[in-house]
């Protein structure tokens, strides 16, 4: 947590020194790490949250959202991508696994989300085609695709790396995390098939947390 907390906080020193024209820029979908320009968030979050980055994504129905968007519910979150076909599918089963397990008064509590790290394929349309391929629920999975140094930036912040190989195919690391309702980084799983009765337990835990207010 350390090093999240110093790569954290070098983003944050980057992003106050944005210029108006890069701000700009970034909403025209370019590299730039913040915005002024872009819809703030409606919530305040704490400063060990994700949900400070002003990245801007678009969701598989073409809509442009913010990460603070997922604030409010705790997070499964795993990066991916559509035409991965042998650790991606199974770090999907995974996150359904735990959703299917979920007690049915906490499952609405807890929100799923898959953020591509192949943006130039997964445009919108594949993404909500792998939704309807995996049969992921639109009330609890979030899809989301974002630009190629806002991607880099999220993975770097939950420790996942990722590799685009000359096949097309990316190496990658095969990563679950847990995010609480504030956008925090609580649990993490790595590797595939793994035990997954301790992360539902603290699923289960979190989603029973009221959920704190930020002035």
């Amino acid at each position: 947590m350390k090093t999240y907390a110093l790569f954290f906080g070098l983003l944050v020193a980057l992003c106050s020194s944005c210029s108006t024209s890069s701000r700009t820029a970034a909403l025209k979908g370019g590299a730039d790490c913040c915005s002024t320009d872009a819809p703030k968030a409606a919530v305040a979050v704490t400063d060990k949250s994700i949900y400070q980055l002003d990245s801007s994504w678009t969701t598989d129905a073409g809509q442009p959202v913010k990460l603070a968007a997922l604030h409010g519910k705790v997070q499964v979150v795993a990066m991916f991508f559509a035409s991965c076909t042998y650790a991606c599918p199974l770090i999907v089963q995974d996150m359904k696994q735990i959703e299917g397990k979920l007690p049915p008064n906490v499952r609405g509590k807890v929100g799923f989300t898959l953020i591509t790290i192949d943006p130039e394929r997964d445009t919108p349309t594949a993404l909500h085609e792998y939704r309807a391929t995996r049969k992921l629920a639109m009330d609890r999975w979030t899809l989301l695709r974002g630009n190629a140094d806002d991607t880099l930036e999220f993975a770097a912040l939950l420790g996942v790396k990722f590799k685009r190989e000359i096949t097309g195919q990316f190496a990658h690391s095969n990563l679950i995390t847990v995010l609480n309702a504030e956008g925090e980084i609580i649990h993490q799983v790595v590797g595939l098939n793994q035990d997954l009765s301790a992360t539902i337990g603290r699923i289960v835990v979190e989603a029973s947390k009221p959920i704190t207010a930020h002035e």
